[in-house]
């Protein structure tokens, strides 16, 4: 088997991170940059595209007709990837107006045309951008990674009950659950990987 995969990074975005918002997930998304950062750079050594899929809501949306403030909107610094994250003039950016990072957007395009075959996820939250992204990536018939050291939630808890659910899914081995080394190993059993 070889797999030629993609790491997409979700909603690692200022707006998440503004000290003034006091959101919870952000001392733990803080844990997970250095983690990524690592991952990205052995995807470009390895000539794998690094993906930045990035909210980027209008005010009027939807789902700001709830309880969720509007945030992380199109056109401002708050929906741009925080600096501290590594980015290369090749990587992807990809504003994404929901949730998925495929609704709406052209990456099953893309991806097709890369002849990616595997989606490797991190960023935020596990329970809401990354888990819809993953199982998306599944319904357009790609294999799908959730990194567990490389996602964060807005607890530890939530986090890990989602990881649990999911490294257990009848879906398996086309959804798993991985750490960011295992996944390395993983892909250094495919051709060009090193």
């Amino acid at each position: 088997m070889n797999e030629k995969a993609a790491l997409i990074i979700i909603d690692m975005v200022k707006d998440t991170f503004d000290p003034k918002k006091k959101l919870k997930i952000a001392s733990y998304a803080t844990k997970i940059i250095h983690p990524i950062n690592s991952l990205s750079a052995k995807f470009r050594e390895n000539g794998l595209p690094v993906i930045f899929a990035t909210d980027s809501f209008r005010e009027d949306d939807f789902i700001f007709s709830g309880k969720m403030e509007p945030t992380s909107l199109e056109g401002t610094k708050g929906a741009e990837v925080i600096d501290e994250l590594d980015q290369e003039p090749e990587d992807l950016v990809l504003p994404k107006r929901r949730f998925s990072s495929f609704l709406n957007t052209q990456l099953e395009l893309w991806l097709r045309k890369e002849n990616i075959t595997l989606c490797a996820f991190a960023g935020i939250a596990t329970q809401v951008c990354v888990l819809t992204s993953a199982m998306d990536a599944i319904c357009y018939d790609f294999k799908a990674v959730i990194i567990s050291d490389c996602s964060a939630a807005y607890s530890k808890e939530i986090h890990e009950q989602i990881l649990n659910i999911y490294r257990h899914t009848p879906l398996y081995p086309l959804l798993r659950v991985v750490s960011s080394d295992e996944l390395v190993s993983d892909l250094k059993n495919y051709k060009n990987f090193q």
